[in-house]
């Protein structure tokens, strides 16, 4: 904010990852800096008393303001991190079972088969000798 205020720089950008659940996270792009004008919804001027001036309130006020909303990109990027890692490796579980249940079968499958040869050649060998 510094440079901003120095002139050193025109705008300052800011890109965060919005959360919006553990499943969905957005990449943002926010013009922080300069924070822009809000028009004025109504025609009507109202004269209203400031303690202290408008000014100092304004001095503190918007660095404040500045400071939470920096803050809320932080923890929104944060977030999402943590709701895509989340995400991510509920999907690595739900895989490793599958898999898990397709090597049980295959596993099964070659032990049957192993068990079905030596009982043929069980068989075979008592008809040879046998006949």
């Amino acid at each position: 904010m510094d440079q901003f205020s120095n002139g050193v720089t025109d705008s300052v950008m800011v890109f965060y990852g919005r959360f919006k659940n553990a499943a969905t996270q957005f990449a943002e792009t926010v013009e922080y800096l300069p924070v822009p004008k809000i028009e004025a919804t109504t025609t009507r001027r109202v004269d209203y008393i400031f303690e202290p001036e408008k000014e100092k309130l304004l001095n503190t006020l918007v660095p404040s303001i500045l400071e939470v909303q920096f803050q809320k990109f932080l923890l929104d990027t944060h977030a999402s991190e943590h709701g895509a890692r989340m995400t991510a490796m509920d999907k690595a579980t739900t895989n490793a079972d599958d898999m898990l249940s397709a090597l049980k079968i295959s596993y099964n499958n070659a032990r049957q088969e192993a068990i079905t040869k030596e009982l043929s050649e069980i068989v075979g060998g008592a008809a040879a000798l046998g006949g």
